[in-house]
C-alpha cells in the first residue's frame, strides 16, 4: 500500500507546480469526479451522460450563469473510457466556452486497487455581448478593437487511485496556460481530493470527501458529507449532502434516482461574506442518464 501512496505523491508534484484559475466547478462533482478530472472512470456503466445548469450569486448583477454537459463511454474489454465535456459560462458581458475530448485508461495494480490515467484536449473561446457594455460613445473604436472573439487550445491531465472504498485523485486543468501566452483564456487550476465510502448493503451509508483546489495562488479546501439511503441492495434511492468551502461558503445537495437510468439533483450554496448583502445564494440543477450496467464486472467503487 505504501508504494501506491508514494506513486500518487509523485503524480501530485508536477501537477501543483503552478496555478491560477477562473474555471467552472460544479457542486455535484462529488458524485462524478470526471467533471474535474479526465482520469475519473465510470466503469460500472457502459455510458453516463450529464446536463446541468448553475446560476451563481442570484440577485448579483453580472453574476456567472453556467450550462454544462458531459458524456463518457466505458469499453470494458480494454479498460478504456472516452469522454466529452462542454460548458458555456457567462459572466457579465463575456462568455467563455470550453469543449474537450478525453481518453482514460485503467491499470489494475492488484485485485483491489487500480490507477486510472486520463488526458483531455480542449478548444476554448471567449466572446463578448457588446450590447451590455456601457460606453460614453456608442461607436467607440476601442470597443471593437478590444472586445473581439478569441480562441485557443488547452490540455487537462489527471490520475485516480481507486479501490472499493477509497478514491484519491489529482488533476490539472488548462496545463498550457502558465507556459504559453496564446493559450491562457482560462488559467491553470489544480485539484487534489479523496473520498471514502464503506461498501455496505445497509439502508443508510455515508461518504466523506475532502478536496483542495489551487485558485489564483489561493488554496481553497472543501469538505463534503453525503448520506445515501437505499430501498434495495442494488442501488441508492436518494442522497443528502452537506458541503463547506473555505472563504465562507456552505451548501447542501439533494439527489434522487428516478429509476435505474435517470438521476436528478439540486444544490444550493450560500456565501456568508460581504456578497451575502447582494445575493440570495447559488442554485444548481443536474440531470444524469446512465446506460446499462456491465453484468460481469466487479464494481469496486460505487
Amino acid at each position: 500500500m505504501m508504494k501506491k501512496v508514494m506513486l500518487l505523491l509523485l503524480l501530485i508534484v508536477p501537477l501543483w507546480m503552478s496555478g491560477q484559475s477562473n474555471n467552472v466547478r460544479l457542486n455535484n462533482f462529488w458524485g462524478n469526479t470526471y467533471y474535474i478530472n479526465p482520469a475519473s472512470m465510470n466503469e460500472d456503466y457502459k455510458g453516463l451522460f450529464t446536463i446541468a445548469a448553475r446560476n451563481q450569486w442570484l440577485g448579483f448583477a453580472g453574476a456567472p450563469k453556467t450550462l454544462f454537459a458531459s458524456g463518457t463511454l466505458f469499453v470494458n474489454r480494454i479498460n478504456t473510457q472516452f469522454g466529452l465535456k462542454f460548458y458555456a459560462d457567462q459572466i457579465g458581458y463575456n462568455t467563455i466556452t470550453n469543449a474537450s475530448l478525453s481518453y482514460s485508461y485503467m491499470v489494475m495494480l492488484d485485485n483491489d486497487w487500480s490507477i486510472d490515467l486520463g488526458l483531455a484536449g480542449s478548444f476554448q473561446s471567449l466572446s463578448y455581448d457588446r450590447s451590455k457594455v456601457n460606453t460614453y460613445t456608442a461607436d467607440d473604436p476601442a470597443l471593437y478593437e478590444n472586445l473581439l472573439q478569441s480562441y485557443n487550445y488547452n490540455c487537462d491531465v489527471g490520475a485516480e487511485l481507486v479501490n472499493n472504498e477509497w478514491k484519491f485523485g489529482v488533476s490539472a486543468q488548462n496545463l498550457f496556460s502558465p507556459f504559453f501566452k496564446g493559450n491562457n483564456l482560462q488559467d491553470n487550476t489544480n485539484y487534489a481530493y479523496a473520498t471514502y465510502r464503506k461498501d455496505t448493503k445497509h439502508i443508510v451509508s455515508v461518504q466523506y470527501g475532502l478536496c483542495a483546489t489551487q485558485t489564483r495562488n489561493v488554496l481553497q479546501v472543501e469538505s463534503n458529507l453525503t448520506t445515501f439511503f437505499r430501498l434495495d441492495e442494488d442501488r441508492d434511492a436518494f442522497q443528502v449532502s452537506l458541503l463547506y468551502r473555505t472563504r465562507n461558503e456552505m451548501g447542501a445537495i439533494l439527489g434522487m434516482n428516478l429509476n435505474s437510468q435517470f438521476h436528478i439533483s439540486y444544490s444550493y450554496d450560500f456565501n456568508v461574506s460581504g456578497i451575502a448583502r447582494y445575493s440570495t445564494g447559488s442554485h444548481e440543477l443536474m440531470l444524469v442518464y446512465r446506460m446499462d450496467k456491465y453484468k460481469h464486472r466487479v464494481y469496486r467503487y460505487r
